[in-house]
């Protein structure tokens, strides 16, 4: 038989259910997944499944965002981030598990989970299709779709090894639904600190951290908390590059910035178990 066009995508197709009707079984023909009851989804060319139906979601990375986000994170300077959602994932996921990146963007996060466990599967949402494009790519065990965040995830009850959200959206209650009881939750966000010399000076919500923990409450527990923060020093086009990336790039005015040469990395990574 010739080798299947979407291995990764594939290898998840028992863990999902139709967007549509919930059915289990989706099958693939060719290049469209289609459910029992015949509801079917397109395979975009580049590989990520298009699940999402109805209204499309809004995205905050259009394509230039995505397009510098490529650029900066294959110079390696997130790198420490990345080696730390590796660690905490590889803690929660054994065998041939799921690991799977909500809000995955280009599939950076996903890809460096994936490297440190070799027997996993990958699949991450997101809403922006063409970050879905690098996604579906990012590594040969990763599969990409089209989804929402805030809808109920297109999957069976736990079917997860791990979920990881980093710099995204939270639903703890899909997070709930789909990790295994054993598994465990990745939750990456930024400190008050971190890519300050990027940002005019604002005044950081102390109640951020709060907020998430009340959210987190009623399904997570909270294993283990780890902060990330290192000075980059980047070159013009790097730290252009950098703010490009983040929503910040919509707010600028027609002025080049005054780009720093020094820029502050810090983030917390915090581990859940599933209550």
């Amino acid at each position: 038989m010739p080798a299947s066009p979407f291995p990764a995508l594939d290898a998840v197709l028992g863990l999902l259910r139709c967007p549509v009707c919930r059915a289990p079984s989706l099958r693939r023909e060719r290049s469209v997944l289609r459910c029992p009851a015949g509801h079917a989804f397109d395979i975009a060319r580049h590989g990520y499944a298009g699940l999402l139906t109805g209204a499309r979601a809004t995205s905050g990375d259009d394509p230039a965002m995505v397009r510098a986000r490529e650029r900066f994170l294959s110079g390696g300077r997130y790198g420490p981030v990345r080696d730390a959602v590796a660690e905490l994932a590889a803690e929660g996921c054994t065998g041939s598990g799921l690991v799977l990146d909500v809000g995955c963007g280009t599939g950076y996060y996903l890809a460096g989970a994936l490297d440190r466990l070799p027997g996993a599967r990958g699949l991450g949402l997101d809403s922006s299709v063409r970050a879905l494009r690098t996604a579906a790519r990012a590594h040969e065990r990763a599969a990409a779709a089209a989804w929402d965040v805030f809808r109920p995830f297109p999957l069976a009850d736990r079917v997860a090894d791990v979920v990881l959200d980093v710099f995204a959206p939270r639903n703890p209650a899909e997070f709930h639904r789909v990790l295994r009881p054993g598994g465990r939750l990745v939750v990456v966000r930024p400190t008050g600190g971190h890519l300050a010399e990027l940002r005019a000076p604002v005044a950081v919500d102390p109640a951020k951290e709060e907020r998430l923990r009340r959210a987190m409450e009623p399904y997570f527990t909270a294993a283990v908390t780890e902060r990330v923060e290192y000075v980059l020093s980047v070159p013009p086009a790097d730290a252009r590059d950098l703010l490009g990336m983040t929503p910040t790039a919509r707010h600028l005015g027609p002025a080049e910035p005054v780009l720093p040469r020094r820029i502050t990395v810090s983030v917390l990574a915090t581990a859940y178990r599933p209550r």
